[in-house]
């Protein structure tokens, strides 16, 4: 393979790719306020003239409202305190349910094999009568609808019936333990839960009805339980309903609701729409409620402009229903764009089973994790060679930062001629503040671009904003899905510490990074996982991306460790199938570090573990691992996915004296 210099791209659109894009479209449209009709003039114009950015995007990405709004922005100097689109009212599943589209809306498949369709036509009805059983049921606007659901078709009818009336929609993956869901449901009292009786993982069938029953018992506010057949028949899951008060079959409840049209409740800008949930590994899980006409506006502005998602394009995102991605694929519908929802382990029964899935629905958008790619490459599965991506065009990843090399497998062993998007935001914003970009190169190891109309910045400690070095990821404007608040939280007390005490006005995001010369962003981790020893800051993604590498790591995990008065650092390695942590292996490992990072990266120490604890969306978690080594409690271990895995720190301490 051919070496590229330092400095130059791994790819670059074609002219052709370029002027046809959304975005090209859309600078033309904006010219007269731009001196030039570039990205970058595009951007700064998009952060000193939000007002007007945003009425643009409002109006490009065709926003359907029932009422215009009054004014634009309001209080554009406070933060939190700014209002959009006063106003303004609409209904968020009206957007996403275009009356005149026809073909597939939605497809499903997992790990066994199975596939279905669902028709736009058939989509639009299902909603109908979904929402009209809701209402027969009591939900009315501003009320809760919960999900513990697999990610399937009912679960996104389920939402958009929800958002129907105006009330608010939020959802746990059925992997999660009845406390963890418990820690989540209960804080905000749904009205209905919607769940299905089981899900299939790696090769498993997980019978999720006990905890069904387990968590209805203890949400006293609960009028329903609407269970949806998945694992079992019909027939021999409404048997097994009867232990489970006042609960009924999806297909029945929705079948009384049959033929009746569709009734949009239109609700102001700010009206929740969703919410969704902090890691909980610090605390119980922070409540953070989302408004619907920014979740919408932001989306837009996403799907049509950084994305190019187009009308009948197919689109792709690797994850569960309690992940932000769910709630940021599910808005492709408003695009017109065909949905592609997939249920089961994504390397079973082999590490092809995702890119059969690209090859046979002819997917344009594959969106996954950076977790999920540097694992491809070490299976040995090398997709170029094994399907035809001639559909595939663009490549998301988030989750965690991507490496380098993940950059470089991609186009050698995926596909040469991809748009690869590195993008990152989070659940606290429900978007990204970095994006891909479809008139920009990409290159190795670097997210394209600010988003637009996103004032992000990178401060240092003193809260100076600087480039080119590395730093706290903060942005200095208002942006419209900033959460409306956090539930429970009247006076905003909550929702103020989380983002904005340690810079007065301006969000503070949580993550160490770099804006690069060219304009675009490195992630070096989380800020708050950041290692400091001999007063040096390290983001613990620059470790990873070098250890990862190695062919005998399956995954790693790094902490600092108080150690004489400083800090010092903890590398702890999981192995591929037959490795050995031997001396050979870890002085390949130092050596690789100082050699790729520098001498301060190199770990004090370097400990095998089998496995690394992580959470329900499969981030690995830095400072439970941090305090577990220190002796010191972990609180809300049920917020793992695996809380097993940290007795594994627990009982390493003595090895680190």
């Amino acid at each position: 393979m051919t070496r590229r210099r330092v400095n130059e791209p791994i790819w670059q659109p074609s002219a052709e790719r370029s002027a046809r894009s959304q975005l090209a479209h859309f600078i033309a449209a904006q010219r007269a306020h731009l001196p030039r009709a570039d990205y970058d003039a595009l951007y700064d114009w998009s952060v000193a003239e939000p007002a007007a950015f945003w009425e643009a995007v409002w109006k490009f990405c065709d926003v359907r409202s029932v009422t215009d709004a009054r004014t634009v922005l309001e209080g554009a100097d406070r933060m939190p305190g700014a209002r959009w689109f006063e106003g303004a009212t609409l209904n968020f599943a009206a957007n996403l349910l275009p009356p005149d589209v026809g073909g597939t809306a939605i497809v499903f498949a997992n790990e066994r094999g199975e596939r279905s369709e669902l028709g736009w036509a058939e989509l639009r009805a299902q909603v109908a009568a979904t929402a009209a059983a809701l209402r027969a049921l009591g939900v009315a606007r501003g009320d809760r609808v919960a999900g513990f659901m697999a990610n399937r078709p009912e679960t996104v009818i389920a939402m958009l019936a929800a958002a129907t009336l105006g009330a608010i929609w939020s959802g746990c993956s059925p992997d999660f333990g009845v406390d963890a869901v418990l820690d989540r449901f209960g804080q905000i009292a749904p009205k209905v839960l919607f769940a299905t009786d089981g899900y299939f993982y790696n090769g498993k069938s997980i019978d999720s009805l006990p905890l069904v029953r387990a968590i209805a018992a203890r949400l006293p506010d609960l009028r329903a339980v609407v269970v949806v057949p998945y694992r079992d028949g019909a027939p021999n899951l409404k048997s097994n309903l009867r232990s489970i008060p006042n609960a009924h079959l999806f297909g029945e409840l929705v079948g009384q609701g049959a033929g009746v049209p569709a009734e949009f409740e239109p609700v102001p800008f700010a009206h929740p729409l969703y919410i969704l949930y902090s890691s909980g590994t610090t605390g119980a899980p922070k409540c953070i409620v989302h408004g619907a006409g920014g979740t919408l506006l932001q989306h837009r502005k996403e799907h049509v402009l950084h994305t190019d998602i187009r009308p009948r394009d197919v689109v792709f995102y690797f994850t569960t229903c309690g992940w932000m991605m769910w709630h940021w694929l599910v808005s492709a519908l408003a695009s017109r764009a065909t949905l592609v929802l997939y249920e089961g382990a994504p390397l079973h029964p082999d590490p092809g089973v995702l890119w059969r899935l690209a090859e046979r629905e002819r997917i344009n958008v594959f969106g996954t994790s950076a977790k999920y790619l540097a694992a491809l490459e070490k299976s040995g599965y090398v997709p170029e060679e094994q399907v035809d991506l001639a559909a595939l065009r663009t490549i998301l990843s988030t989750g965690s930062p991507l490496a380098p090399a993940s950059f470089d497998f991609v186009h050698r062993g995926v596909k040469r001629d991809v748009q690869l998007a590195s993008i990152a935001g989070g659940t606290d914003l429900i978007s990204c503040f970095a994006l891909g970009n479809p008139l920009l190169p990409v290159y190795r190891g670097e997210l394209q671009c600010r988003g637009l109309g996103m004032k992000v910045e990178i401060f240092d400690e003193r809260g100076r904003p600087v480039h080119e070095r590395k730093g706290e990821l903060v942005c200095t404007a208002p942006f419209p899905s900033m959460p409306v608040g956090f539930w429970n939280d009247p006076d905003g007390r909550k929702y103020r510490a989380a983002y904005f005490e340690r810079f007065p006005n301006v969000w503070h995001h949580g993550d160490y990074a770099e804006l690069t010369a060219r304009g675009g962003l490195v992630i070096y981790g989380r800020s708050d996982a950041v290692l400091n020893p001999g007063g040096v800051r390290i983001g613990t993604a620059e470790i990873y991306r070098v250890v990862e590498q190695l062919e005998e790591i399956a995954e790693s995990i790094v902490v600092g460790q108080e150690w004489r008065d400083d800090t010092r650092v903890i590398l702890f390695v999981r192995l591929q199938p037959g490795a050995v942590l031997d001396a050979a292996l870890e002085r390949r490992i130092r050596d690789a570090v100082r050699t790729k990072a520098s001498p301060r990266h190199v770990p004090a120490k370097i400990l095998a573990v089998p496995d690394i604890p992580r959470t329900m969306n499969g981030k690995i978690v830095e400072l439970a691992v941090r305090e577990a080594i220190h002796g010191r409690p972990v609180v809300n271990r049920d917020a793992l996915a695996n809380p097993q895995a940290l007795d594994h720190f627990i009982g390493r301490v003595e090895l680190l004296n």
